[in-house]
This record gives C-alpha cells, structure tokens and sequence, in this order.
C-alpha cells in the first residue's frame, strides 16, 4: 500500500541548502569555466576523495533538524508521520554519497532522497508530495513558483553569528503580502501609493485576502499544530507573521487567518520599520520575505529565504524580483 502523507508536511530540500556544500560548488564552477568537458569529472572526483568528510550545517540544516523533531510527537494511533524531509540533488547518486554520509553521522531521520544528475528536480516534487521545497537554485525555485505547484524559496547564505536557536520548538516567521496573501494590495500600494492602500484595506477588511504562495503551506502548519498533543500555547510549533503594514491595513491580515480558520502564535505590524530587529527577538529556524530590501538586514541575523514572485506579476515585470541567476550542482 502506498504511503498515505496526506496529512503529513514534506519538505523538499536540495543537498546545497541542507548543507554547506559552497567549496564544491566553486569546484564545479571554475572547472566549467575552465573546461566545460572536464568539469563533472573534475567535480566526481573532488567528492569521491571527500566522501567520508561530513559537510557542515547549511541554512535549513536547523529547520530540518527541527522539523523531524516533531515526530517525537507522534501518537501511536498516527498511521504517519508528521513531518518528511525529502534531499532532492542534482548530484548523481555516486557525487552524492557524500551526502548520505553526512546525514548518517548527524542522526538526521531523511530516509527519502532523490539524486537526478544535473536533470531538473522540480519535475520530481510531485512524486514525493512536497509542500515547500528550499534550495539555493534560482531556477529552480522560479519554476516551482510558476508552477503553483507548492510552496517554494531560495535560502540566502547563513548568518555568522546567530544566536541558537530552541532545541524544542519549531520557529518559523512569514512575510505577509505577496508571501502569506496574494500581491493584489501590494500591487496597490507600489503602483498607487500608501494612502491608497490603506484605503482598499481599510474598506475591504472583512473580505478575506486571495492565497499567496505560501497559503498552503501555513494551513498545513495549522494542521500540524491540531495533530500535536500539546496546547496551542505551548506547542512545539510557533508561527510568527512579521508585515511592514500598519493600521488600518492590519484588521484584514487578522480577518483573512480567522477566515482560513489558522492560528498563528505572533503578529508584528511594522509600518515600514525594519524587520531585522523583530526577528533577531523571535529567532525564527527560517523567515520568509519576498523583498531583498528586508532579507539583506534580515539574513545577517536569522536563516532567511526569498520568496519569488510569479514570472506572470506585474511585481516581477517592475523589476521587483530577483534577477541574479546562481548555478550549482545541488
């Protein structure tokens, strides 16, 4: 019988984004400036002399980690399980027993895995019933985007100095418009201004907002936080939205939740004020935001994620989205 995962969250998470693999990465990249031939040779063979060396923690190495956690939870009457961490690479199977290594010597309960040999991983991802893949492609985070298929981001590099974050809880923190909810009022406030913004917000505040990309991925969450034998209050997940709207804007955000019948623990309403601040004090395993002028503070101090617009949002057509295109191997 197949695996029922109907209600279990499954993250998907390229091999580059779960660990620090940016030394194999420059290998690849300047063997293929070199010699674009030679280059994935180059590349087998600086992984087959490093394979028993295990990789260290990359950017959602701690959400992971988390993440599986939670299975601890478990009640015994549960036929799944709460959470799947899926590794999808674009490493063949023998470039990537590096690793499966490296998962191995840290204990991490990822029994799923699929290597694609430079073919595109986001083909696979409904095979494996994904809800949010995490990778460090561009590309590849652009094409789950369009394809509405499930939540997608591209991870920044990992803080220097963040601080540790709780062994116990599952700490995650959204953007709000364009992220959480579509990019309708955004969409306002960039081609209209403040004024008209608050207005539509003000005046619509008891319609609920359209889905954004990562819609499903909080209901999910919420229902995760159903399955926990734990009060809400003190559950071991906490959800945070972090939005740089204020009021009046702030009723429909509250209304909208309420109206996709999900609970989320803190709501900051910051009115242009930085977010660097905030999320320093709720020192989230990940925050995502669809804007570099937040994740440039944001990812000095916490792990941080970017969140494209859709090829299709006039938000992308202004030149709002990312442009910079990063190549690798995972």
């Amino acid at each position: 019988m197949a695996f029922d995962l109907s209600n279990t969250l499954v993250v998907g998470i390229s091999a580059t984004a779960l660990f620090d693999m940016s030394e194999s990465d420059q290998i690849f990249n300047d063997a293929r400036l070199k010699d674009p031939s030679t280059a994935v040779e180059v590349y087998q063979n600086y992984m087959l002399e490093r394979e028993s060396e295990p990789l260290a923690p990359g950017t959602g190495y701690h959400l992971v980690k988390a993440l599986l956690s939670l299975n601890e939870h478990r009640q015994e009457e549960d036929k799944s399980p709460l959470v799947e961490v899926v590794v999808m690479s674009r490493n063949s199977p023998d470039t990537g027993l590096r690793v499966l290594q490296t998962i191995r010597n840290d204990k991490l309960n990822i029994t799923r895995s699929a290597f694609t040999a430079g073919e595109s991983v986001p083909d696979y991802l409904e095979a494996f019933d994904v809800d949010l893949f995490l990778t460090t492609n561009v590309d590849d985070a652009q094409k789950v985007i369009d394809s509405r298929q499930c939540a997608a981001a591209i991870l920044r590099e990992p803080p220097k100095d963040a601080p540790k974050i709780p062994d116990d809880q599952v700490r995650i923190a959204f953007d709000g418009d364009a992220v959480l909810f579509s990019d309708e009022s955004e969409l306002v406030y960039k081609t209209q201004g403040m004024a008209a913004f608050h207005a539509q917000e003000d005046e619509k505040q008891d319609i609920p907002m359209e889905e954004g990309p990562y819609a499903s991925l909080l209901i999910k969450l919420s229902k995760l936080q159903d399955r926990l034998p734990i009060r809400v209050e003190s559950s071991p997940v906490r959800i945070a939205i972090v939005t740089a709207r204020n009021s009046p804007s702030e009723m429909r955000v509250i209304k909208t939740l309420r109206a996709w019948g999900v609970y989320v623990d803190e709501a900051f309403f910051l009115g242009g004020v930085g977010k660097d601040k905030v999320l320093k004090a709720f020192n989230p395993h990940i925050f995502f935001d669809d804007q570099d002028i937040h994740l440039d503070a944001a990812s000095q101090l916490v792990p941080s994620a970017k969140v494209p617009y859709l090829s299709s949002s006039k938000l992308s057509e202004k030149g709002h989205g990312m442009k910079s295109k990063k190549k690798n191997k995972a």
